[in-house]
């Protein structure tokens, strides 16, 4: 039923009078007592506060009344009769919220009145087991009640009278701004927006597809929308967390990797080959161009009321005001329009009004030139668009710049101490402009960029979750003759270990989706087989299997393509590049079509062009520039070629060399048994003389990795490479404990079990062990679940999100000794299964993954909990307002994320009365000074530990006297 049909039914005469008995009336004024000047609903409504008039019982008694008198007349019924009972108690229960909602009545007509409704539906509690006819009627008489209600509000004197003075102070904000605006756009210069609108565009074009390798089959296109196809992983950062805790050292932090920048302004970001990183760049790119078109749109309206802005200065103060309020409505406008363009890029608006510069450095250097001063970085990464004459140096010196350095470790290692000198001029240079840089993770040591302020952060293995979404999004991509074979990869991926231990990054979930598909649900086993059966797929079957024949008027077969296509992976592994000229590629080929039978009855020209447009390996960057599709690919390519010419001592002697270990590896696979024993007998000999050992770490890790590459090994090399590796276990610190889960599930067998370690040295090989991707690690690490230091605890707690949920919460978290502990739940299937297990756990940790349907399965164990921490991406003020209502009596420390404008003080005073420690965590500036006056009423508080910027706390007379203050 629509709301104007109710009010058909219900005359406002009558009815009016009825609703207003909510409400209080106040005397004249503006209604300024108070710390905020705010005139909370709860002190409005008559069932609440001092002044009031009305009974909860009196409340249902007026819902009965409007339901009786909405729902009667002639016509059909609008919900079935035997409901009215329930409709008339969930309709007073919302009534009932409106004492609940923690905003003022301003607030309350600028939602307006459907926004209010779902306001209160939300904070009063859901109703069970309504048609949806009457969830429909409940929801119309619930906004016509507020239609009214908000009229009410509109009426009061001290509504006006408070109005107009939120206007004035509102158009003196928006004066101030206008200026900072102005301020920013030198000269009023319309063109530098102009360029800017443009610009934007040519970017969301040009990096708003993405290339899902396989998909290409069968009539599909091999390129799909970024937003359809992107998928958001989590990265991590090892430092210590900034919050006080009893533990020392806490676990990793962990947040979602396009959301980086929003807490810190310079990041390091680590990934191994495959891994996102390249993919997370354009969906920066493409996520600030989209939130930029918003801010182009109101400096464009600035910059054209320029001569307004000046008459600021001359005293006309009114005109600037007027035009002020019009720039506003044009950005208001702007933003209400971006909202509907870019719902998508969830949680980026922090990017609004950034201008991104994508600089590769694999392109930028191919030649050996000079990286680019700011005036060279559009052409220098293939921009074609001409800007105004100083337009980076005024977006960089406004701080407006987001610069996005890809591939440190695809350039040569000699190069990077210069790239690194030529990043630190920049940051000299312009402040406040956000950096991401990306590299492999050993291609430069941890501390590389530490001295200029960057976080390092490194991307985790897809989880099983991110797995199976991915595998899902790709079959949705391909089509629907992919359908069929969507579940049994699914099904694969928990039961094969050999598949599952592959799909840990997109390039190999996507080439494991291709080849399933492809083979009509058989997968190879192994790496090297999964690329034989790729190459396969790309070179011999895709056109024949799209009934194309020989679109060059060449055919070619496998093998003569490998060997050619292998001439080039050898020259750039060779010689550190992952790019060249297309006239250096096409005279390798050309020097190399003789020897090959096959190929040698065609011109090498047009051989060249065969494997540049057919191959589905190479591609062109540029019109003059080739490269492989895939870093991966090349890597496999240059190990066969190394093998086939048997440069042994190239390969050893590039052992501590970052851009060679996956080369290395894959030599390993494909080498014969005597040629594999040699090179990792080679490798041992490389540890030996390694200079420090980091680089004695590196080398014996990479032959154990190499070592389960091997098809075949002799036992005698394989007990020496075991025990050569067990030298370094177990691991000293954070960062070797990763290195050697990178080793894979073998490091299992290395590890040593919780007998007679060292508190410190259990945690290092929790934390190794919680790292290797494979459910193989669940009964290694149950063994530490009994009796154990927290720090080993709190590890084996993090690496849940790792691992099978249920698996691992019936092995380790249902063992898992309590004492001191966080239970950290990252989504709704941990929740369920803490309660499932009949835990009843004192303290939490809860993350931003955590929906709503999480939090109803945790409602059993709020009411007991002595800690709690709201952690992650999300805004924690709707969990807040949700625990509030069950005033829970034993919480004793709160840990809270917040954002800019500061936390619900009120709120949280009101919901845990018996606080006695407080975390805020803020990750920049607060955006004005805190005012702790409400919390005052909290008198058991001992400790309030701030960690925002420079945040400034007033009202701190009012906390109780002993209190320690951290800030």
């Amino acid at each position: 039923m629509e709301p104007a049909l109710i009010g058909m039914r219900l005359a406002s005469s009558a009815i009016g009078p009825m609703l207003k008995k909510l409400l209080v009336s106040d005397g004249p004024g503006a209604g300024l007592p108070g710390p905020s000047g705010a005139i909370r609903l709860s002190s409005l409504v008559s069932f609440r506060g001092e002044k009031r008039t009305l009974t909860e019982k009196d409340v249902r008694k007026l819902a009965k009344t409007l339901v009786e008198r909405s729902s009667g007349g002639n016509g059909e019924p609008p919900f079935p009769a035997d409901e009215t009972e329930a409709v008339t108690d969930a309709l007073a229960r919302t009534l009932l919220a409106l004492g609940d909602l923690d905003m003022d009545d301003a607030q309350a007509v600028r939602l307006g009145h459907r926004d209010l409704a779902r306001r209160l539906r939300t904070a009063a509690p859901a109703p069970d087991g309504l048609s949806t006819d009457s969830g429909l009627y409940l929801e119309s008489l619930t906004e016509w009640a507020c239609l009214h209600i908000l009229e009410f509000f509109t009426q009061r004197s001290t509504f006006v009278a408070r109005s107009l003075v939120e206007q004035t102070r509102g158009q003196a904000e928006l004066l101030a701004k206008m200026d900072e605006v102005i301020r920013r756009t030198p000269r009023g210069d319309s063109r530098d927006a102009d360029f800017e609108r443009r610009y934007l565009e040519h970017l969301a074009k040009k990096h708003g597809r993405l290339t899902i390798y396989g998909i290409d089959l069968h009539h599909s296109p091999d390129r799909w929308p970024l937003d359809l196809a992107y998928l958001s992983l989590e990265a991590t950062g090892s430092g210590e967390t900034p919050v006080p805790d009893e533990t020392g050292p806490l676990r990793e932090q962990s947040l979602r990797a396009d959301l980086a920048l929003s807490r810190h302004d310079k990041v390091l970001l680590r990934g191994l080959a495959g891994s996102g990183k390249t993919t997370l760049v354009q969906w920066l790119t493409v996520s600030a161009a989209t939130e930029g078109g918003v801010a182009t749109g109101a400096r464009a309206n600035a910059v054209a009321t320029g001569a307004r802005a000046n008459a600021v200065a001359t005293g006309a103060r009114a005109n600037a005001v007027a035009a002020g309020a019009r720039a506003n409505a044009v950005a208001a406008g702007a933003r209400t329009d971006a909202v509907a363009a870019g719902a998508r890029t969830d949680g980026m608006a922090y990017l609004r009004g950034r201008i991104p510069f994508v600089l590769p450095l694999r392109a930028l250097t191919r030649h050996g030139e000079r990286l680019p001063a700011p005036d060279r970085f559009l052409p220098a990464a293939g921009c074609p668009l001409t800007p105004p004459e100083g337009w980076v140096d005024r977006v960089l010196s406004a701080g407006r710049g987001l610069v996005l350095v890809d591939g440190i470790d695809e350039i040569p290692e000699v190069e990077r101490g210069r790239a690194r000198e030529w990043l630190r001029s920049l940051l000299d240079s312009y402040e406040g402009n956000r950096w991401l840089v990306t590299s492999r993770p050993t291609a430069v040591r941890d501390d590389w960029l530490a001295g200029d302020g960057f976080t390092e952060l490194t991307l985790s293995p897809m989880t099983r979750t991110e797995v199976a979404t991915f595998v899902r999004r790709w079959h949705r991509a391909a089509g629907p003759e992919a359908e069929p074979y969507e579940q049994p990869l699914l099904d694969a991926l928990r039961t094969a270990e050999h598949v599952a231990q592959l799909a840990t990054n997109p390039l190999m979930c996507g080439l494991i989706c291709a080849l399933h598909r492809d083979r009509r649900g058989f997968l190879p086993r192994g790496r090297r087989a999964l690329y034989e059966a790729a190459l396969s797929m790309l070179l011999a079957r895709r056109d024949r299997e799209r009934d194309m024949g020989a679109p060059s008027g060449i055919a070619l077969d496998e093998a003569p393509q490998i060997q050619l296509v292998q001439r080039l992976a050898y020259w750039l592994t060779l010689n550190g590049r992952t790019q060249l000229d297309r006239s250096h590629a096409e005279s390798l080929v050309r020097e190399a079509v003789p020897a090959v039978q096959e190929a040698a009855q065609y011109p090498p020209e047009k051989v060249f062009t065969h494997l540049l447009h057919r191959s589905g390996l190479l591609r062109e960057p540029t019109e003059d520039t080739v490269d492989f599709v895939h870093r991966t690919f090349q890597d496999y390519l240059a190990a066969k070629a190394l093998v086939d010419r048997w440069d042994i001592g190239v390969l050893v002697g590039h052992a501590a060399d970052d851009q060679w270990e996956d080369v290395i590896r894959m030599a390993v696979g494909h080498a014969r048994p005597r040629e594999c024993a040699e090179i990792l007998e080679e490798l041992l000999k490389a540890a030996d003389a390694a200079v420090n050992r980091r680089a004695q770490l590196r080398i014996l890790l990479l032959a154990a990795t190499a070592l389960d590459h091997a098809t075949e090994v002799s036992p005698e090399v394989r007990e020496r490479v075991l025990a050569r590796t067990a030298e370094v276990i177990p691991p000293r610190t954070p960062a070797e404990a990763r290195e050697l889960a990178g080793v894979g599930r073998l490091v299992l067998d290395l590890l040593p079990g919780p007998e007679g370690l060292s508190d410190e040295e259990a945690q290092m090989v929790v934390t190794a062990a919680t790292h290797v991707a494979s459910d193989a690690a669940i009964p290694y690490l149950a063994r530490f679940a009994g009796p154990s230091a927290l720090q080993a605890r709190s590890q084996l707690m993090w690496g849940w999100s790792r691992f099978d949920t249920e698996q691992y919460a019936e092995e380790i978290i249902a063992r898992l000794d309590p004492d001191e502990l966080y239970y950290t739940v990252t989504d709704d299937e941990q929740a369920a299964a803490l309660v499932r297990l009949g835990l009843r756990p004192e303290t939490l940790d809860i993350r931003a993954g955590v929906t709503e349907r999480g939090f109803a399965c945790l409602g059993p164990l709020l009411p007991a909990l002595r800690g709690l921490r709201l952690l992650g991406d999300h805004d924690g003020h709707p969990t807040l307002h949700a625990l509030a209502a069950l005033r829970l009596p034993r919480m004793e420390d709160l840990m809270l994320e917040v954002g800019p404008d500061g936390p619900p003080f009120r709120l949280i005073a009101a919901a845990f009365p018996h606080l006695r420690g407080l975390s805020l965590l803020l990750y920049t500036d607060a955006d004005a000074p805190w005012d702790v006056t409400s919390l005052a009423p909290l008198r058991e508080l001992e400790e309030l530990f701030v960690t925002a910027g420079n945040v400034e706390l007033t009202g701190v007379e009012h906390l109780p006297p002993d209190i320690t203050i951290i800030a």
